[in-house]
């Protein structure tokens, strides 16, 4: 075991109880000039579920640490490093987080209401200089034989990142249904980031840079935009109400195609089958959209249950909240398509595109299958998901139980939490893992 001051950079570092307070203590000593200090340094470090909430960590040392579900609210961590950390789901409300470096963390889901995020560098993780280092400001920003230390450092995290992978432009810090509630993000930098269903309402990001940054499906209700970038970023499905966009520099961002820009065909479809379902068949009719380009749409919470859309083109679609059960969409377009939260049960997914696609806590299990009277026969249909591609999908906490996954392409999809229960999964490439024979 490495002791507590020194963990190797290469492997992930246990600490006992006792060697987490004495690293914590001499760091305390350390802020306060007091003898027998030292910067705390817990890179690599496994601290999942960890309480250092109110904890004063300037300028401490927690590079690729394992920080998931822990408590830091209160905690005081400006200038520090936390390149490529792991923050999933924790809470981060009230932190202080000034001029951090926060490049390739992971923090997914993470609580950092109100927080001080002044100054962050949230840009993609890459051996490049960041934080105070790429400022060269500040009493903590290293030189030197320091400076060597935290590069080596990153480079270890930026390799278990990347899975011995090389990922081109470095790993993007991952915001995905992060709460920022009323955060302080002025300054600070977010090119590049997946900030892919997070909470922004009323946050202030005066003067932010979101070039390039992935915001589909945010809400920046109420946000603060003064002097805020929006280059080429991904806005498709973002909200926006209550916003001055007057001084942002957002021309080139990518925003959704409303309904109403489709054309009156696809409109009249879409109503028609509304019309349809709710009708239980005896009004409007069922819409076939085979081939139908619908990429950036904005189709959330849309109800087009049994609907055709074989082959149809949905990237980058906004379908948060959509109803799709028992739809067709075999062979469809669904790269990088916000899904979160929508209702797919017994759909029909066999070999569609479903790379990058948020797909968290989406239902995709069987369908009841009901008389033409609308009431159930006590039979089910499941979710039919042969041979989709789906690298790099978001899972999490997705219902896929008896679907068939049958050749289906799962690498580096993230099914933290997913029900896999019965369901079907010969020659699928699962994450990490040899496909399996069936």
């Amino acid at each position: 075991m490495p002791t507590a001051s020194a963990p190797t950079a290469s492997t992930v570092s246990f600490f006992r109880p006792d060697q987490l307070a004495e690293v914590l203590d001499r760091h305390a000593r350390w802020i306060k000039g007091q003898p027998g200090g030292a910067r705390a340094n817990l890179a690599m470090a496994d601290l999942e579920g960890v309480d250092l909430s109110q904890r004063d960590l300037r300028g401490a040392r927690l590079v690729g640490a394992r920080l998931a579900r822990g408590r830091l609210n209160g905690t005081n961590l400006a200038g520090a490093d936390l390149f490529g950390v792991d923050l999933r789901d924790a809470d981060i409300s009230r932190a202080n987080l000034m001029q951090t470096d926060l490049r390739g963390a992971r923090l997914r889901a993470a609580d950092f209401s109100n927080a001080n995020l002044k100054g962050a560098d949230l840009r993609a993780g890459t051996l490049e200089p960041g934080g105070s280092a790429r400022r060269g400001t500040g009493p903590d920003a290293p030189s030197g034989q320091d400076a060597e230390s935290a590069r080596q450092l990153h480079k270890a995290a930026l390799a278990r990142l990347q899975n011995g992978t090389t990922a081109e432009g470095g790993i993007p810090t991952d915001l995905t249904g992060a709460v920022l509630r009323g955060a302080n993000l002025s300054d600070a930098d977010l090119t590049g980031a997946v900030l892919q269903n997070a909470d922004l309402s009323g946050a202030v990001l005066t003067g932010a840079d979101l070039t390039g940054a992935r915001l589909n499906g945010a809400n920046l209700s109420g946000a603060s935009l003064d002097g805020t970038r929006f280059d080429k970023a991904d806005m498709v499905g973002t909200r926006m109400a209550d916003c001055d966009l007057s001084s942002t520099r957002i021309a080139t961002a990518q925003m959704t195609r409303p309904i109403d820009s489709m054309g009156s065909e696809i409109q009249r479809a879409i109503f028609d089958h509304e019309r349809w379902i709710d009708s239980v068949g005896q009004r409007g009719q069922r819409a076939d959209l085979d081939g139908a380009d619908l990429s950036r749409a904005d189709l959330r919470n849309v109800n087009l249950s049994a609907a055709s859309l074989r082959g149809a083109n949905l990237s980058a679609a906004a379908l948060t909240g959509a109803r799709l059960m028992m739809t067709d969409l075999s062979g469809a377009n669904l790269e990088g398509a916000n899904l979160m939260g929508a209702d797919l049960s017994g759909a029909n997914l066999s070999y569609a595109v479903l790379t990058n696609a948020d797909l968290t806590r989406v239902r995709l299990g069987p369908a009841a299958i009901k008389d033409p009277s609308g009431r159930p026969t006590g039979r089910s249909w499941a979710a039919n998901l042969m041979g989709a591609d789906m690298r790099g999908a978001l899972l999490v906490g997705t219902c896929l139980v008896q679907a068939n996954l049958s050749d289906a392409n799962l690498d580096s999809a993230d099914l933290d939490g997913a029900d896999l229960a019965g369901a079907k999964l010969q020659r699928a490439m699962l994450p990490g893992r040899p496909p399996r024979r069936g």
